[in-house]
């Protein structure tokens, strides 16, 4: 993916960066920091469970953080 691209953004200066384990640290996209799929609970299609107190735990899912992430979320949100 470019780096020049409206679907990549990456802050290293984010006092969080990481926020996930992170493979290949040059193509990791914080655009979508936090998952705008989040709210469609058990039918987002990512990599998560939820904690003992029903709270959805994200931290293991790496899709809107890597290349195709865009294409994914977008197709996700239009249904």
């Amino acid at each position: 993916m470019s780096k020049n691209s409206a679907r990549y953004f990456c802050n290293k200066d984010c006092e969080y960066y990481p926020c996930h384990p992170v493979g290949e640290e040059e193509e990791f996209n914080c655009l979508f920091c936090y998952c705008p799929l989040y709210a469609l609970g058990d039918k987002c299609g990512g990599n998560f469970r939820y904690n003992g107190k029903g709270i959805k735990d994200c931290s293991a899912c790496m899709i809107p953080h890597r290349e195709g992430g865009y294409e994914y979320v977008m197709e996700r949100i239009r249904g």
